[in-house]
C-alpha cells in the first residue's frame, strides 16, 4: 500500500476542479420504500442510491469538507437549514421548532405548523443554476469548476432483475447515495427560504416546516396559503415542487387550553389538508399538545419487534454466542429506544415502561 500515491493522484483534480469521466459511471440500485399501501407507482414507492468507485467517494469526502467550510462562510446556506452539515442534526431541528412553537405560545399566540416535502429534490437539481449560486458568492473557481464536472457528463445503469445493464446519460440531479449530495441540495434550495414574522420557517434537507402563530387558528390557515404561494413560485424558478401525499398540518395546543380543537383546514393546489391529531417529523412522532407517551410508545414497539428478531438468531444451544447478542443488542436497540429523546422528555409512567424493557433484554 502507497498511500501518498491517492494524494499525488487527487491533487490535480482539486487543482484544476475536474471530476474524472471514467469516475462519472455508476450503478444503480433500486430500493422499495418502506410501509407503502401501494408500489404501482415506480417514482414514489421506489429509491434510486447510486454506488460509485471507492476513489471517486475518496474524492468526494474531500469536497464535501472543503465545501461545508465554504457554505457556512459564504451564506450559501440559510440559518434554518438543518442537515449535510456537522453539528446540524435532524434533533437540532426539531429541538428548534417545539421551542419555537412554545414562546409563541407563551406569548399568547394560536400556532399552526404545515410540514412540507420537496418531490424528487436530489433528482432536480440543475448544474448550471446551483454554480451560478455559488459563483454569486464567491466561491472557490476550482469548487465551483469541481461541482459542474461532478455533476456534468454522468451516465448510470439500473441493476434489477431483467435490467438491460445498458449505462444511460443523466443530464440533471445529483447522485442519491454520494457523500455531496445532500449538501449540494441543501445549497441549491437555500433560497426558498424567507422570514416569517411571528412564526419560522425551518427545514431538514427535502423536509420543510412553516410555522406561524396568530391571534386564531383561521388567521393561521391563510398565513400559511400565502407563503405556501411564495415557495411554490420560487421552486418553480428552480424547477422542484411539493408532494402533496406527505403534507401534513397541525394546531399546536397547550395542556391548559379548554377552547373546542380546531379543525381549521388549508388549501393547497386543490386539494384540502385537515389538521392531524398526530404528525411524523423527521422520525419523531408529535401530538398537538406536545404529549411525550406517542413517539415513546413507538420506539418501544420497535424496540420489541428488533428484540425477536435478534433472539431469533440464537436459539438454544446453538447460534450467536451470549456476549456477541448482548453487544448486538446493546448497540441496537438503545438507539432506537432512546430516539428523540433529547427533544422530548418521556413520563414516569412511559419510562418505568421502557426500563422495564431495557432490563428484560439485559437479562
Amino acid at each position: 500500500m502507497a498511500p501518498h500515491l491517492i494524494h499525488e493522484l487527487l491533487a490535480p483534480l482539486m487543482t484544476y476542479g475536474s471530476h474524472p469521466l471514467t469516475l462519472k459511471r455508476a450503478d444503480g440500485i433500486v430500493l422499495d420504500k418502506p410501509e407503502k399501501p401501494s408500489y404501482d407507482s415506480p417514482s414514489s414507492s421506489f429509491r434510486l442510491i447510486v454506488l460509485l468507485q471507492t476513489f471517486s467517494t475518496i474524492l468526494e469526502r474531500i469536497m464535501n469538507a472543503r465545501l461545508a467550510y465554504v457554505a457556512r462562510a459564504t451564506g450559501l446556506i440559510n440559518w434554518h437549514q438543518c442537515g449535510s452539515l456537522a453539528g446540524l442534526l435532524a434533533s437540532d431541528a426539531t429541538t428548534t421548532m417545539t421551542h419555537e412553537v412554545r414562546t409563541l405560545q407563551m406569548a399568547g399566540k394560536k400556532v399552526s405548523t404545515l410540514f412540507l416535502d420537496i418531490k424528487g429534490g436530489f433528482d432536480n437539481v440543475n448544474p448550471a443554476a446551483l454554480c451560478g449560486m455559488m459563483k454569486a458568492k464567491g466561491v472557490n473557481p476550482y469548487i465551483v469548476s469541481w461541482t459542474m464536472s461532478f455533476l456534468s457528463g454522468r451516465t448510470c445503469r439500473l441493476l434489477y432483475q431483467g435490467s438491460p445493464m445498458v449505462f444511460a446519460p443523466v443530464s440533471v440531479g445529483t447522485p442519491q447515495g454520494c457523500l455531496v449530495s445532500p449538501l449540494l441540495f441543501v445549497i441549491y434550495v437555500a433560497s426558498l427560504h424567507c422570514e416569517i414574522p411571528q412564526g419560522l420557517m425551518l427545514s431538514y434537507v427535502d423536509d420543510l416546516g412553516l410555522t406561524v402563530s396568530s391571534v386564531s387558528y383561521l388567521c393561521n390557515i391563510q398565513t400559511l396559503q400565502k407563503h405556501y404561494a411564495r415557495l411554490k413560485a420560487k421552486g418553480a424558478v428552480l424547477g422542484v415542487g411539493f408532494s402533496i401525499p406527505k403534507t401534513q398540518l397541525i394546531h399546536w395546543r397547550t395542556n391548559r387550553d379548554q377552547a373546542p380543537i380546531s379543525n381549521a383546514r388549508v388549501h393547497l393546489d386543490g386539494s384540502i389538508f385537515t389538521p392531524r391529531i398526530e404528525v411524523r417529523c423527521l422520525g419523531s412522532w408529535f401530538t398537538p399538545s406536545m404529549s411525550t407517551t406517542p413517539p415513546f410508545v413507538t420506539r418501544l414497539a420497535k424496540g420489541q419487534a428488533a428484540f425477536v428478531a435478534i433472539k431469533r438468531l440464537s436459539p438454544p444451544g446453538k447460534g450467536l454466542p451470549l456476549f456477541l447478542c448482548h453487544r448486538l443488542v446493546s448497540s441496537l436497540l438503545f438507539p432506537i429506544l432512546s430516539y428523540g429523546a433529547d427533544t422530548l422528555t418521556p413520563t414516569v409512567h412511559m419510562t418505568r415502561k421502557l426500563s422495564s424493557f431495557w432490563h428484560k433484554v439485559q437479562r
